[in-house]
């Protein structure tokens, strides 16, 4: 059965979705009822849930890592997601994202070089991604730079990325399967937004 959780840290919800073992949705909202909904969308049909109060010992641990991802906090920790009900593009775009370091960003097109198909392919499964904000959507953007569509919106989509900004000012090429997926600092967005 998979377990619900919602849980306010300093005025934002946050919400997991898990058994004893994998994550199968994440969210976060300003209040608890959007929270919960995102997790819903999230979750296979045909499985049973069950919404509590308290977290589990590994939904505790989820939802601290959920914080830390949002505070922009370079988070290491591995969590187990359960992608198994998902296409293997999906899961490849997901492994591809996944990729993109703290303090960068890569385009829709990069992303699809790296993982296949196109960028409006990549960016359907970044608009049903159902474990936002630890597969880091948020950081697949334009090629000129610019913001488009985010589940909480272009503001928060900007916030997050003012978060993780780390100073960097060079190009990076991350390895993906034989191929390179290219990233570029999040100040080049910030810059682009005149947002710095």
């Amino acid at each position: 059965m998979i377990c619900l959780y919602a849980k306010n840290l300093d005025g934002v919800w946050f919400g997991v979705a898990c058994d004893d073992k994998e994550i199968f949705a994440t969210s976060f909202a300003s209040t608890k009822e959007p929270a919960l909904r995102g997790l819903l969308s999230g979750i296979p049909v045909d499985v049973p849930f069950q919404g509590f109060d308290k977290p589990s010992v590994f939904g505790e641990r989820a939802i601290a890592a959920l914080k830390d991802v949002y505070d922009g906090v370079d988070v290491t920790e591995s969590l187990p997601l359960a992608t198994g009900r998902l296409s293997e593009y999906f899961r490849r775009v997901i492994r591809v994202t996944s990729l993109i370091p703290v303090g960068y960003v890569a385009s829709y097109g990069s992303v699809a070089k790296a993982a296949g198909g196109s960028p409006r392919a990549v960016g359907r499964v970044m608009a049903s991604n159902p474990f936002t904000p630890i597969v880091p959507c948020r950081r697949v953007i334009c090629s000129d730079f610019t913001l488009s569509g985010y589940c909480g919106g272009l503001d928060v989509k900007l916030a997050f990325l003012r978060r993780e900004r780390r100073g960097y000012s060079a190009k990076r090429e991350v390895p993906v399967n034989g191929k390179k997926l290219g990233v570029f600092p999040v100040e080049s967005v910030l810059k682009r937004l005149g947002k710095g």
